[in-house]
């Protein structure tokens, strides 16, 4: 009976592997690259399918893509906004490789009906909380004096705030800014900001693409808990030699793009400097004559394709902000960045990205009396520095099964090294030398999801992704007591770790999955749920971190973060795509944050885990979307209700207080009207709560002094006022001619003067010493104009 049933089994196998034999040799693999047609750029999210049906795919981040048929004559459309149309008929007896160039539409101002496959519309993604934007969206929006700016550009997204001018980083759904992955193809970025947050780091003459990713996370992206903000830069022009670049009143830019070989490689090179210093050397004299105020960078990027199967990649960015008063206060700060990537097609179905890079964020502060001092005085200064570099390893791969499957999958390695901080001490020619131990750690993870999509209606995509974290020496662990919560903690041992070392492990698998179910073409429901974990922290006591905040790693005493995260929202396309809606409301909640006892010292403290508290986070709200993309007028309009809090064991009375971001309403308008082909008209107005922040609720008299205290010992008791502002920006083009082309952008920022209160602080009354006042702090309290030329060549 035994001997028959297996039989039995074996036949039934031996069937459906015959069946499955012959499915598979009646279908075949059309696969490419799609690229425009002008300068040669890989397009990103191009939607090809089988005219009349809903089979397709879209590329990926390299232009790549494959979509297997049934053997046949088809014909296949390739479609995307922006782009005319493009239709080839294709007849499958084999595997085949079909390259195509698109081009570029010269206005986008008239709705361009296109039969069969659309463009890939939010209502047909799985993906939910992903907000995309590229460089022709950016420079639309008004301007900071004239100049394009990437941050600014996703604070008017849903979801995204900012504690106001001056500050380093931004805020996603309540995290703080170090628990964003900041990627520049592919290699983290730690400050992504220059002149103290009014500028990013990233050229808007080098970026292509940009991608903002704030909850239903792929498998692909991890060692963050609240978003990823992923900028694919240019590959260059490898058609014709061009120069882009802009002349303003804070900074110049310039950017070279050619090819290497035509058709085969191209490179860009793209670079800027300010020159607020130069422009008031005039001005100041004194001990202030030799003040320096500039930052500069310079972005690079070259590529080959060796064959069809095989193409390099090479990019590099170096950016530096100096900053100092005079010869006695000097500090500068920037990022480094380099990532080689090779792209292998190993089959029609079969894609693989191979990913190396190096990263490195250093700072250092200089102190001296040396201008200043007079004769007999002793000679004084300091000088404080501090670094983290990191070498990271990222083969992924994704394997194309058919039209209605795909994997992707892969492993990723990072190794840490944190410098603390060495400071030098100068007395009177005694030096000092006091440094931090240095720290290591490795992160490693493998990941996979499975993309599917059964009917036109229905998708998921569910995976997961197993993190590894080990903090190894040559280094350190300190042993602490336990102590009463809020109270630093009592040293007991100091234990010495040899080189790679392990000190401390940490291993978690972090579940992912998204769904989508389309009620008709243009509506859809989405739901997502991910879990993150975050291995590395910033610390900062001030309301806004800084470019001189430390970096940590997670240690035997700072134990990961780990966040888990609910979304669920409405999408909806307009038929014609003229514009789209969304709501989406979200849950998240975070363990192991870091906080800080009261009056903690951050600043080259070898015992600074002492001074941490492990904190409990939560944030839940609602988002707002609308977008319209064709026509005069263009813009979108975001709202968020959200709510952010902490519980931290020993800190306000063990209860749940908000966090220092919060803000509990968040409105961005942003509207361009184009009047003729040569002008256009845009504004941006934003509304927020103000952040919370602590203020003494009494006081106590001593002997004529009037002391402040907060007697309920709440942190974040009050709020402060309402932040708003409008832009406006007018963009006037010159005569278009064919080899050049300039356009002049005039812009006023704060346009009705509202000084926004960065902080209030409380002083005593010059008057009356037993008397304090409310003063309030404004970053920027003016109309502040701007004027850009643009050109092109």
């Amino acid at each position: 009976m035994k001997t028959k049933a297996t039989l039995l089994l074996s036949l039934l196998l031996l069937m459906l592997a015959g069946q499955t034999t012959t499915a598979q040799q009646q279908r075949y693999t059309v696969s490419g690259y799609v690229k425009d047609k002008q300068n040669g750029e890989s397009l990103v999210g191009i939607s090809i399918g089988k005219s009349g049906t809903t089979i397709g795919t879209v590329t990926n981040q390299y232009g790549f893509y494959s979509l297997t048929l049934p053997a046949g004559e088809h014909e296949i459309q390739f479609s995307y906004m922006g782009y005319a149309p493009y239709k080839t008929t294709v007849k499958l007896t084999k595997n085949t490789t079909i390259d195509v160039r698109m081009e570029a539409t010269s206005s986008q101002l008239n709705v361009v009906t296109v039969n069969g496959q659309k463009q890939e519309r939010t209502v047909n993604t799985l993906n939910t909380s992903i907000n995309k934007l590229d460089i022709q969206q950016m420079k639309k929006m008004p301007t900071f004096m004239g100049e394009v700016d990437v941050l600014r550009a996703i604070q008017t997204l849903p979801g995204v705030n900012t504690v106001g001018e001056g500050s380093s980083g931004f805020n996603v759904r309540g995290g703080n800014s170090d628990e964003n992955l900041i990627l520049l193809d592919e290699a983290p970025v730690y400050n992504s900001t220059h002149m103290l947050g009014f500028f990013s780091v990233f050229n808007p003459d080098a970026v292509k693409s940009l991608n903002l990713i704030k909850g239903g996370f792929p498998a692909e992206y991890g060692g963050r808990t609240s978003s990823v903000l992923d900028i694919r830069m240019k590959d260059g022009n490898n058609q014709n030699l061009t120069l882009n670049g802009g002349i303003g009143n804070i900074f110049s830019r310039l950017s070279v793009e050619a090819p290497i070989v035509k058709d085969k490689g191209s490179f860009i090179v793209a670079g800027r400097r300010s020159y607020i210093d130069l422009l008031m050397k005039p001005f100041v004299k004194g001990d202030m004559k030799d003040t320096k105020l500039n930052f500069y960078d310079l972005t690079a990027k070259a590529n080959y394709k060796f064959d069809k199967n095989n193409a390099l990649f090479v990019s590099g960015y170096f950016g530096r902000d100096v900053f100092g008063f005079g010869k006695d206060v000097n500090m500068n700060w920037g990022n480094s960045t380099a990532t080689v990537r090779w792209n292998h097609v190993f089959t029609n179905r079969l894609f693989l990205n191979l990913t190396t890079y190096y990263s490195k964020y250093d700072y250092s502060l200089k102190f001296t009396n040396d201008s200043k001092k007079k004769p007999g005085e002793v000679e004084q200064a300091y000088d404080w520095t501090s670094n983290i570099i990191n070498y990271g390893l990222k083969p992924s791969f994704t394997y194309y099964i058919n039209s209605s499957n795909s994997l992707h999958f892969g492993v990723q390695g990072i190794y840490y090294t944190f410098k603390p901080g060495t400071g030098t001490s100068v007395n009177d020619g005694d030096v000092h030398v006091k440094k931090i131990t240095d720290q290591h750690a490795l992160e490693s993870a493998v990941y996979i999801d499975h993309e599917y999509k059964p009917s036109k209606k229905f998708g998921i995509q569910y995976g997961g992704r197993l993190s590894a974290y080990q903090f190894v020496g040559t280094g350190n662990a300190y042993m602490y007591a336990d102590t009463t919560p809020g109270i630093r903690k009592r040293l007991l041992d100091i234990k010495q770790y040899g080189s790679n070392e392990l000190i401390k492990g940490y291993y978690y698998f972090e579940p992912r999955i998204s769904a989508r179910y389309a009620f008709s073409d243009e509506h859809a429901v989405k739901v997502a749920y991910s879990r993150t974990t975050q291995f590395m922290h910033q610390l900062s006591n001030t309301a806004s971190p800084t470019p001189l905040d430390i970096w940590t790693p997670s240690t035997n005493n700072i134990k990961p973060m780990v966040a888990d995260q609910y979304t669920a929202g409405y999408f909806y396309n307009a038929p014609n795509d003229a514009y789209e809606l969304s709501a989406e409301v979200f849950y998240k909640t975070t363990d192991n944050q870091v906080d800080y006892i009261d009056n903690a010292n951050l600043q080259l403290n070898p015992l600074i885990e002492a001074d941490l508290l492990p904190s409990q986070g939560r944030a839940y709200g609602l988002e707002l979307y609308a977008k319209k993309d064709i026509g005069k007028t263009t813009g979108w309009v975001s709202y968020t209700l959200s709510r952010t809090e902490r519980k931290t064991p020993g800190i306000s009375m063990n209860e749940w207080f908000l966090n220092r971001y919060d803000r509990t309403h968040n409105l961005n308008l942003v509207l361009t009207h184009t009047f003729t082909k040569r002008t256009s008209l845009s504004a941006n107005w934003v509304f927020a709560s103000g952040t919370p922040g602590t203020f003494a609720d009494n006081r106590l008299e001593f002997q004529g002094w009037d002391i402040p205290y907060n007697s309920t010992e709440k942190r974040n008791n009050y709020r402060l006022p309402a932040y708003h502002r409008l832009d406006l920006s007018m963009t006037l083009k010159g005569k278009q001619l064919k080899r050049w082309k300039g356009e002049w952008v005039f812009s006023l920022y704060n346009v009705y003067g509202r000084r926004n209160a960065y902080t209030i602080y409380f002083k005593q009354n010059e008057d009356d010493p037993t008397k304090r006042e409310a003063t309030r702090l404004s970053i920027i309290g003016s109309i502040i104009p701007g004027i850009t030329y643009n050109f092109k060549f």
